[in-house]
């Protein structure tokens, strides 16, 4: 099997076992599908989730890396089969770096304006295709009005409030999990998926 067959089955065994954990956080008669250790790991200090009774799963990624920028395409097609019961959600993390925290702020952003879904995988096109550099702010504004958004609104939706609290909660949330590398999916505050 090419290296891109690996990566690609790797991308699928991913979401799979993201997936299959999510059913294994709802039902235990699921957990004969995976293997502790192996598809995934119980982790030592479960986490409240803020999605009530719906099982939570969290993609800790950054746009600057170019894993989740592989993994978005898959991501994106499970997202669209996601049952009733799971509620998904992206945290963007930053490690500290300042060029990080510009794309944390951006996909804030994107959210906030309702627009993330559909300019996120050109947010890692621009990047990694064609080198934009949106991890200065000035250029992420440029980008978005080109895009068609108001670049007036864009700018003040990045500086703003929200953006700043839950660019801010997605930190701590961060520090909480101890993430160490991403594309890192956690379901329901309990589990960490493998990629391997």
């Amino acid at each position: 099997m090419s290296p891109v067959h690996t990566v690609r089955a790797s991308r699928r065994g991913f979401l799979a076992a993201a997936a299959a954990t999510a059913a294994l956080a709802a039902l235990p008669a699921a957990a004969h599908a995976l293997v502790e250790g192996q598809n995934y790991t119980r982790l030592k200090n479960p986490q409240p989730v803020d999605s009530g009774k719906k099982i939570e799963v969290l993609e800790f990624f950054s746009y600057g890396c170019p894993h989740c920028r592989d993994l978005d395409p898959e991501l994106v097609a499970w997202h669209k089969t996601v049952p009733a019961d799971v509620e998904f959600r992206r945290v963007p993390v930053d490690y500290g770096r300042e060029q990080w925290a510009v794309l944390a702020k951006a996909y804030y952003t994107l959210e906030a304006l309702g627009v993330e879904e559909k300019l996120t995988p050109e947010v890692f096109a621009a990047l990694h295709d064609r080198k934009t550099p949106l991890f200065q702010d000035k250029a992420f504004f440029d980008w978005a009005a080109s895009k068609g958004l108001d670049r007036k609104k864009v700018e003040d939706t990045y500086n703003s409030f929200g953006v700043t609290s839950k660019f801010n909660r997605a930190r701590a949330i961060a520090k909480t999990y101890n993430v160490q590398s991403v594309p890192l999916v956690i379901v329901d505050g309990k589990f960490q998926v493998s990629s391997d």
